[in-house]
């Protein structure tokens, strides 16, 4: 699998650069190991692992690129009991506790100054781009994290992209309850076994249920008593399982047994994503249409042509703009 979680945005706007254009931006920005004192620095890297390789994939018309990002902090606890040390001494020889401003620049002092004892944290972000879809997919769960993506992405990529998330005519909660309450799955998918329901007011109380039996009155009960699903496991087309959320996020993405590849090296990566791209896009459609289709204020076809460059547009049916 790409990714595990992901958070989908629609293309409102993008001609489509040449893949050796969308190269060159990205190598404008590649990924920089941070410097000691460095808080946060980002950048791209190959998405095959190779050092010195591309850093924007082309298979079958889907292209994947990968983002690094590295953090470096001080534990809060940390620097609140540093502090606390060195206003104790401060106290100590003027008789006086700084506060204020003075206690804000001691504790930036103090931050820069442990900063390089700290251990940098490295996490990549995987993204999918789907120029004939129309479509964008950010691996992860994390909508800050997405954010922090899409920003260089839109720079990256060029054209005048613009990026929407992802967003239905029905909210997920309310279809999700629909499918319990009425004990059938939409069109193409099925059930699983794990939920979470929610009270939406008062005391916010949950309720969980892992690996258990969802088609029962008990559920039906706490539907109707106004809890409403926040998680909902399902599974589409017996080929790949994943979790819905209420913010139309799509967690623990997993092919059902004997969908994996074998194949490894650049065949074994290029078989990934031809399988990976090939099931979601099918997939996708249908989790769309179960939400009652997009909540769009322009026309589809105007999206789908805003997102079709002169090559693409030029080159036979089917084929892909790089």
């Amino acid at each position: 699998m790409l990714f595990k979680n992901a958070l989908v945005y629609r293309i409102a706007h993008w001609t489509v650069p040449g893949l050796a254009e969308i190269e060159a931006r990205l190598q404008a920005a590649p990924f920089v190991e941070g410097g000691p004192t460095t808080v946060d620095s980002a950048g791209w890297v190959p998405p095959r692992g190779e050092e010195h390789g591309p850093l924007a994939e082309a298979v079958g018309g889907q292209m994947v690129l990968r983002q690094r990002r590295e953090t470096r902090a001080v534990p809060g606890g940390v620097i609140r009991q540093e502090l606390e040390a060195k206003l104790d001494v401060l106290e100590q020889q003027t008789g006086r506790r700084p506060k204020g401003k003075a206690k804000r620049e001691l504790k930036d002092e103090l931050v820069h100054t442990l900063l390089p004892r700290a251990f940098p944290k490295r996490a990549d972000t995987t993204v999918w781009v789907d120029p004939q879809a129309g479509y964008v997919w950010i691996g992860t769960a994390s909508t800050k994290r997405a954010d922090a993506v899409v920003t260089p992405l839109l720079e990256a990529l060029g054209g005048g992209l613009r990026l929407e998330p992802l967003d239905t005519a029905l909210a997920p909660a309310t279809a999700m309850a629909g499918w319990l309450a009425e004990r059938e799955a939409p069109r193409g998918f099925t059930v699983d076994r794990d939920c979470e329901l929610k009270q939406p007011e008062g005391e916010k109380a949950t309720v969980r249920f892992a690996r258990h039996n969802l088609d029962t009155d008990e559920v039906v009960a706490h539907i109707r008593e106004g809890k409403r699903p926040t998680q909902l496991a399902l599974t589409w087309g017996g080929r790949v399982s994943l979790v819905l959320t209420e913010g139309l996020t799509l967690k623990r993405l997993q092919f059902v047994d004997g969908l994996e590849t074998d194949a490894g090296g650049d065949e074994g990566f290029d078989a990934d994503v031809a399988l990976f791209t090939g099931e979601l896009r099918r997939l996708l459609p249908d989790l769309v249409d179960a939400l009652g289709g997009l909540n769009d204020r322009q026309p589809a076809a105007a999206a789908e042509a805003g997102a079709v460059s002169a090559a693409e547009a030029a080159a036979p049916a089917g084929e892909a703009p790089f």
